[in-house]
């Protein structure tokens, strides 16, 4: 007779393979975002440009991500179909609140997944989403990897989050609406990083000038968030933080549920009849 062997509904255990890969994707992520404050003024550089290489270089790197999850913690199809299914409700629930004040529940759905499926997961499932909504919105453009590592790193961080195996009820709640606030506003102002410089005809005290001192411009960029993205960020912030604290308790009850019974990392084991 056989039988199968769980732990229960843990997060999926980062192997050293799966690590390598993600650091590798976020220093690639930091730097694509981060080198026109580095660059000189006469470079001719522009995001339009990066943005075909990036998602060439984001694609395979998120494959890998998989393989490495696959092959360090034992994920099986069922582990692949709950990330499509996942994607798919993220992707769909994007249009409803697109060009509403940042009104945009696929967030709070991907701060709830991350912490029951873990950190590698996330990552993919944040930039797998993204990736579908854009196709489903017809939002595909240079943007579009952008938003996919904005959006990994969002989902990403809800799984790095403390004690996933012991804290529950009220209390793991509001640590997941307070990481759902401070990280809505961390991913329009990653994403205003991305168009702040390729945005020309900006007024003085807010434009990116290429070239000036990193201080300089860090202080302009502030005043660019301040200016241009402070209501729609708060919009989404506090969407997700009243999602969370409502029917949070829910979603992360099924989650654990369908975790449970999908039994990723079970170790079947046989049992050898007596003669």
């Amino acid at each position: 007779m056989s039988g199968i062997t769980g732990r229960g509904a843990r997060p999926v255990r980062l192997g050293p393979r799966a690590v390598a890969a993600l650091v590798l994707i976020s220093a690639i992520g930091v730097v694509a975002f981060g080198w026109p404050l580095l660059a000189g003024a006469d470079s001719g550089l522009a995001h339009s440009r990066d943005a075909p290489w990036l998602f060439a270089a984001l694609l395979p790197l998120l494959v890998g991500v998989v393989v490495a999850m696959i092959a360090d913690a034992g994920l099986d199809a069922k582990a692949v179909a709950m990330l499509g299914v996942l994607a798919a409700v993220g992707a769909a629930l994007r249009p409803l609140g697109a060009g509403t004040a940042g009104l945009e529940p696929m967030f709070f759905l991907m701060v709830l997944s991350g912490r029951v499926l873990g950190p590698g997961f996330g990552f993919v499932l944040g930039s797998v989403t993204m990736f579908a909504s854009a196709l489903l919105t017809g939002g595909v453009g240079p943007w579009m990897p952008f938003q996919m590592l904005s959006m990994g790193w969002f989902t990403m961080g809800a799984g790095l989050l403390p004690a996933p195996d012991r804290l529950r009820g009220r209390a793991e709640l509001l640590m997941l609406a307070v990481y759902g606030a401070v990280a809505a506003f961390a991913y329009g102002t990653v994403m205003n990083l991305y168009g702040w410089t390729i945005v020309p005809g900006l007024g003085s005290g807010i434009s990116f000038h290429p070239g000036d001192p990193l201080s300089e411009n860090l202080v302009r960029f502030l005043a660019y968030c301040t200016a241009t993205s402070l209501g729609w960020d708060l919009g989404r912030a506090v969407l997700t933080v009243v999602l969370t604290l409502t029917v949070g308790a829910a979603l992360l009850k099924a989650l654990r549920r369908a975790t449970r019974r999908a039994a990723f990392e079970a170790q079947v084991t046989f049992d050898v009849p007596e003669e």
